[in-house]
């Protein structure tokens, strides 16, 4: 079970890099959001295998990295909980959150959103996000909680253990026609 932690570590490692090295400029205190199936990661089916080591390791690698870069963490729930997410207090007053009333448990809510909860100095529950990117590790679908406009990014490894991963960034929308700029520059003037 060790060595299948870090491979888990190390991938996500990795997908990282490659997720943070597509975003655009980010800023400290912006959103992270998780969504993560740890029964995908262990190989069974989505909601019917939770794993607490997968989940913890998923949260071990992950909260660190993020904590460096000056984001916060959110961990989407399962639809048990409809999608409440897991987030440090001063992320949601941060960013003007609404609490819900509800504490993830492994089979409603999901192990690593029992993970991040056990991790988390001060943990709230929100009912949603608008993060400015993202991971979603098992197809546990994190559109919902990402800013429009949400851009994919290929990752070189298309996994974390068994589970399928896809990753966005966000962007502000391109407004206008034609005639719309989008950099700065000696045309805008002209």
């Amino acid at each position: 079970m060790e060595n299948f932690e870090k491979e888990i570590s190390n991938d996500l490692l990795q997908a990282l890099d490659e997720l943070f090295a597509a975003a655009p400029q980010l800023e400290k205190g912006d959103i992270f959001v998780l969504g993560c199936s740890s029964s995908e990661i262990a190989g069974g089916r989505i909601g019917k295998a939770s794993n607490l080591a997968a989940g913890e390791t998923v949260i071990a690698t992950l909260l660190p990295y993020l904590q460096e870069k000056g984001l916060y963490l959110a961990v989407q729930g399962c639809e048990h909980i409809n999608r409440a997410l897991v987030i440090e207090r001063a992320a949601m007053q941060a960013h003007q959150l609404t609490e819900v009333s509800v504490i993830p448990a492994r089979h409603a809510g999901g192990a690593t959103a029992v993970a991040a909860y056990g991790a988390f100095s001060e943990p709230v529950m929100v009912e949603s996000v608008q993060a400015e990117l993202g991971m979603d590790i098992g197809d546990t679908f994190i559109g919902m909680q990402l800013k429009a406009v949400a851009v994919p990014v290929r990752p070189s490894k298309k996994s974390i253990g068994a589970a399928h991963l896809t990753m966005a960034v966000t962007r502000p929308k391109l407004i206008g026609g034609a005639r719309a700029k989008y950099t700065w520059g000696k045309e805008n003037r002209e």
